[in-house]
C-alpha cells in the first residue's frame, strides 16, 4: 500500500468531494484516540495532529491511503467542556458529513477499551444502523488490560453487536493494527464493487 497523506481539512461537509476512492469515517469520542489511531494505520506519528486536550478536532479531516481509501476524521462527539452552541456545531458537521458523504464505504467506530461502548456511542452505532451504513468497532487502547480483561471486553462488545466486526486496537503497542487496516480495504473494496 502506498503511503498516506494529509488531503485537506473542511469546515462544511457539503464540500467534501464526492469523487474519488470510497471514504470510510472515523468516529469516537473526544480523547478517544482517533488521531493517534489513524497515525498508526499511517505508521506516521505526525499525520494526523494528536493532543493531550479533548475536543481539538474541529474539522473534517480527510487522508488518503494510496487509491485504496480515504479515511475521514470526525470532530470527536460529547466534550462537555465545549460551549453547546460549539457542540451543536461539531454535531451537524458529523451528521451533515453521514448524510451528504459521497462514496462512504463505511465507518470505524473507536471505544475506549477501558470503558467499552459509551451511552454517546451506542447512540452513534445505532444512528449509524439506522442509516445501513456497514461499521467496524474498534476497542481501542487495548494494551491498557490485562489479558483476561481484554478477552472479557471483546466477549462483551460482540455480543452487544452480534452483526458487527469489533477488533482490537492499540497505536502503543501497535496490536489490532493489520487486521484493522484489511478490514477498512475490505470495506472499501466492497463499496467500489457495489
Amino acid at each position: 500500500m502506498s503511503e498516506a497523506t494529509f488531503l485537506k481539512s473542511y469546515s462544511d461537509p457539503k464540500l467534501v468531494p464526492h469523487d474519488g476512492p470510497p471514504q470510510v469515517a472515523v468516529l469516537g469520542r473526544s480523547n478517544v484516540g482517533k488521531s493517534s489511531l489513524i497515525n498508526s494505520l499511517a505508521r506516521d506519528k505526525k499525520l494526523a495532529k494528536t493532543s493531550a486536550t479533548p475536543g481539538r478536532t474541529q474539522l473534517i479531516n480527510l487522508f488518503a491511503f494510496g487509491k485504496d481509501f480515504v479515511l475521514v476524521d470526525l470532530p470527536g462527539y460529547g466534550y462537555a467542556k465545549l460551549a453547546s452552541s460549539k457542540r451543536d456545531i461539531l454535531k451537524d458537521m458529523i451528521v451533515g458529513y453521514l448524510e451528504e458523504a459521497g462514496p462512504l464505504a463505511g465507518a470505524v467506530v473507536i471505544t475506549d477499551a477501558r470503558l467499552g461502548p459509551t451511552d454517546l456511542d451506542r447512540d452513534m452505532l445505532d444512528a449509524l444502523a439506522r442509516a445501513d451504513i456497514p461499521v467496524i468497532i474498534v476497542a481501542n487502547k487495548i494494551d491498557k488490560l490485562s489479558r483476561s480483561e481484554r478477552t472479557e471486553r471483546m466477549r462483551s462488545i460482540g455480543a452487544a453487536y452480534p452483526n458487527t466486526q469489533v477488533l482490537p486496537h492499540s497505536a502503543e503497542s501497535g496490536d489490532g493494527r493489520g487486521e484493522l487496516l484489511n478490514a477498512i480495504r475490505t470495506l472499501a473494496q466492497q463499496q467500489k464493487k457495489g
